[in-house]
């Protein structure tokens, strides 16, 4: 699903990754872990195509993405990427429903559609009575629950996922880590998650450990 051949990420004089080669199958759940400054988020951002290397290859589902416009990348982000975040950027003037649709409707699926999969899937999470609610009327769990929803309604290839439970308490945290292993085994999912959560990391499929810059 994911082929990575050393890539390298430098901002001026730093060079912050310095040649990560690593391959993830479909289906396959891989944690990256390390200290503060590894270059755990750098690694996410270029895998996610938030951000580009300065020297190496990047192939998703048989898409080496390097090859794209901006225009393409976006919308090859948008279909086949799904993202979660700490703290889940969800829009505070839309609804749940809203927020899960906003993918869908940048994409282009007409509003009926987008409603149906954004009910269905806020459903499948147990979020169907908060639908209507605006994210300061939902817990921190279901604010994140939200944003799992709105990360998976365009049906990604991958989900990415960075410190996704740094921000919740144990409880809410262990029901996340859940949903991403059901996920997995309910849509063939390929997920990375980057953490410091070691429970989370230990229930991953393999545990990748970075130090300055480098998978060690």
């Amino acid at each position: 699903m994911i082929h990575v051949n050393n890539i390298h990420k430098s901002f001026g004089d730093l060079e912050v990754l310095k040649g990560i080669t690593i391959n993830v199958a479909k289906g396959e759940v891989v944690s990256i872990v390390g200290a503060s400054g590894a270059g755990k988020t750098t690694l996410l951002q270029i895998l996610g195509t938030l951000d580009t290397p300065s020297s190496g290859k990047l192939v998703i589902s048989d898409q080496t993405v390097s090859n794209l416009s901006r225009t393409e990348l976006a919308n090859f982000r948008n279909k086949n990427i799904g993202f979660v975040f700490q703290f889940h950027q969800l829009l505070p003037e839309f609804t749940a429903l809203e927020n899960v649709m906003m993918p869908a409707w940048i994409a282009g699926i007409k509003d009926d559609e987008a409603e149906r999969r954004g009910k269905e899937i806020l459903s499948e999470l147990g979020l169907t009575d908060r639908e209507s609610h605006l994210p300061s009327e939902l817990s921190g769990g279901e604010q994140q629950r939200v944003a799992v929803a709105r990360a998976l309604i365009n049906k990604p290839d991958v989900l990415f996922a960075d410190e996704p439970s740094g921000n919740l308490d144990s409880e809410n945290a262990k029901m996340l880590h859940d949903l991403f292993f059901e996920l997995r085994d309910k849509l063939g999912l390929t997920i990375i998650i980057v953490t410091h959560n070691e429970d989370l990391a230990a229930r991953a499929n393999r545990t990748l450990r970075m130090a300055d810059g480098l998978i060690v």
